[in-house]
């Protein structure tokens, strides 16, 4: 019989690909199992391209199952060459200890902690791959892998014509020690990813059936796209962020908010967790009442982000904005200091809108600044300057400004 836990998920839209899925089918119907979902520390936060992994494991949790989140600390310090056309940058013990942090933050919001029996708990794999020496290292695995295996992979493949290093070859072979250590210490069976890790998570499977000959499994989500199909992420430059000193609950909110028309089931079934015979009602919504689907949507996904308090503000923000009714308070703020008069490039600046006054310039020029209501079409504009006000940048950008005192 499919197990309940893989039918809600495959109805949600997040299997992408498996190992064996009539092997994890049987091990979920055998009992409670332990699975784990890695991510490396190159930021201090997690986004919303993260997501659709981290949802899954919570869906997960949620089933009676125990997660582990891997942060790498020492995968971190090689770079996945997965989906890139370049080398990352190297990050200092600093940056690295900084951004494992912030990224225990992020997953705190959405997967629970603690010692019970689907209790998740939080690993680093710098705490077993710091103790091994280089020629260890290769006498213990060297024979495991297989160069054309490894050439093999569409990670290396994509990245040979680009001067893929000896540092980022590397990589797979410490994510598939990953698998094997978590299996041998807590008898994790089952390693999530997103699709474009699954060349790395293959090569756990088969070094844990080398070492052990045991089985363990691979169960990839699909990527998170925008709406021109392009993936979310830090290096796109398209990030939205989970932490709120990143992206305020306002703008996370805003984010779902405005999702396109035709993602609204998607993000309803990945971001969420109304039940599907909702979901159905509301994408059956056509024109202005999928409005309302979008708003449920947004307010749904805020509130597993930032808790209930953080989503009914934003909700009220919005509504300030949008409907002419509500709290303008809650929207996101800024202190500047300001004179009696200043020019609006200058408070554009300022305010962190745009990085230069030659951004600021051109979307004044093209009609998308409005200060309190007002539109603004002259760049040389001053104005006298209050203790408060709103700027509105393009149709679906406001902040709130006021002056230091």
């Amino acid at each position: 019989m499919k197990n309940e836990l893989l039918q809600e998920l495959e109805a949600r839209g997040f299997i992408n690909q498996a190992s064996n899925m009539e092997g994890i089918n049987e091990a979920l119907n055998s009992g409670h199992i332990v699975g784990y979902w890695g991510t490396d520390p190159t930021g201090d936060s997690l986004h919303v391209g993260h997501l659709a992994s981290l949802m899954l494991m919570r869906w997960f949790q949620k089933y009676g199952h125990k997660p582990i989140l891997l942060v790498g600390g020492a995968t971190g310090r090689i770079g996945d060459p997965s989906g890139r056309d370049k080398g990352r940058p190297m990050l200092t013990d600093e940056q690295i200890e900084k951004n494992c942090v912030g990224l225990r933050k992020s997953i705190s919001k959405f997967i629970h902690f603690g010692n019970g029996e689907s209790d998740a708990i939080m690993v680093d794999n710098y705490d077993w791959m710091k103790d091994y020496g280089h020629l260890e290292f290769l006498t213990d695995f060297g024979t495991d892998f297989t160069v054309p295996r490894m050439l093999s992979m569409e990670s290396v493949k994509r990245r040979l014509e680009n001067g893929m290093t000896f540092l980022e070859f590397n990589y797979m072979t410490f994510q598939a020690v990953d698998f094997l250590t978590l299996y041998k210490k807590y008898g994790c069976i089952l390693q999530f990813c997103g699709a474009d890790q699954w060349g790395n998570c293959i090569m756990g499977v088969e070094l844990v059936r080398k070492k052990l000959g045991k089985e363990a499994f691979v169960l990839s989500t699909s990527l998170i796209t925008d709406s021109n199909g392009n993936k979310i992420g830090k290096s796109a430059g398209n990030a939205v962020w989970v932490n709120e000193e990143k992206t305020s609950p306002y703008d996370y909110y805003q984010y779902f908010r405005n999702t396109p028309d035709d993602l609204v089931e998607k993000f309803l079934k990945v971001f969420t967790e109304i039940p599907l015979s909702e979901i159905d009602k509301l994408t059956k919504l056509k024109d202005a009442e999928l409005n309302e689907a979008k708003k449920i949507l947004a307010f749904a996904a805020t509130e597993i982000a930032h808790g209930r308090e953080a989503a009914l503000a934003a909700q009220d923000s919005a509504a300030a904005l949008f409907e002419g009714g509500g709290n303008l308070k809650n929207i996101p703020t800024v202190e500047i200091n300001i004179g009696e008069t200043i020019s609006v490039l200058e408070l554009l600046v300022a305010s962190g809108l745009f990085q230069s006054k030659s951004e600021a310039r051109r979307m004044v020029e093209q009609g998308g600044i409005q200060i309190d209501g007002k539109k603004i079409t002259d760049w040389k504009t001053e104005f006298i300057s209050s203790d408060e006000f709103i700027v509105q940048k393009g149709k679906k950008t406001f902040l709130r400004v006021m002056k230091k005192n």
